[in-house]
């Protein structure tokens, strides 16, 4: 495209639902597992949005590349115990349904809750702590500092975008769609 004006606003779980249900965002990008799946498809449905599955994925963690996990292949939750769990502020709408990560439910022996990924990831490096994620990195974006191991618990994670079911994707919705798709591509 020669020509274009977006905007990427990374915002909590809630105030995603709620842009878009007020137009304030033509979509929202959301994920769906086991645990909050079933809360929110009923908030979709009550406030007239629509899901649109992107991919699946099962769940990884984020450390350190100087992290003691990060040379394993495959980590155990026992395997987390003694590290800082990070995650994102939910702020007044701090349901656990509205996580960005799952097993957020669980206890966590050393929890710590930022409001932005660039803390979280300085964070990650500096104290050694670990976040669950779809496992998806873009070293392009985030560098090399980061790596990306499957976790091993049965909980798949399912990416889907949301739109207002009285709205239709614009070509820049579209487009966007289509390079995350192409992005996230688990075969390169």
């Amino acid at each position: 495209m020669e020509k274009y004006e977006l905007f990427l606003r990374e915002t909590r779980t809630w105030e995603i639902i709620d842009d878009v249900k007020n137009f304030r965002s033509e979509i929202g990008v959301l994920f769906l597992n086991s645990y909050n799946r079933d809360v929110l498809s009923k908030m979709l449905d009550d406030n007239h949005l629509i899901a649109t599955h992107l991919f699946t994925a099962q769940p990884h963690i984020f450390v350190s590349k100087s992290n003691p996990l990060a040379k394993k292949k495959l980590v155990q939750l026992a395997d987390l115990e003694n590290f800082p769990y990070l995650s994102y502020d939910q702020g007044t709408h701090n349901s656990f349904y509205f996580s960005e990560e799952i097993l957020s439910q669980e206890h966590h022996k050393k929890s710590i809750v930022v409001s932005d990924r660039a803390t979280l990831f300085n964070l990650l490096i500096g104290l050694d702590g670990y976040t669950i994620a779809t496992g998806i990195l873009n070293s392009n974006l985030n560098g090399d500092n980061i790596v990306s191991i499957p976790l091993d618990i049965d909980d798949p994670i399912e990416l889907v975008y949301i739109q207002h079911e009285k709205a239709s994707l614009s070509k820049m919705g579209e487009k966007f769609i289509e390079y995350l798709i192409e992005e996230v591509q688990f075969d390169k």
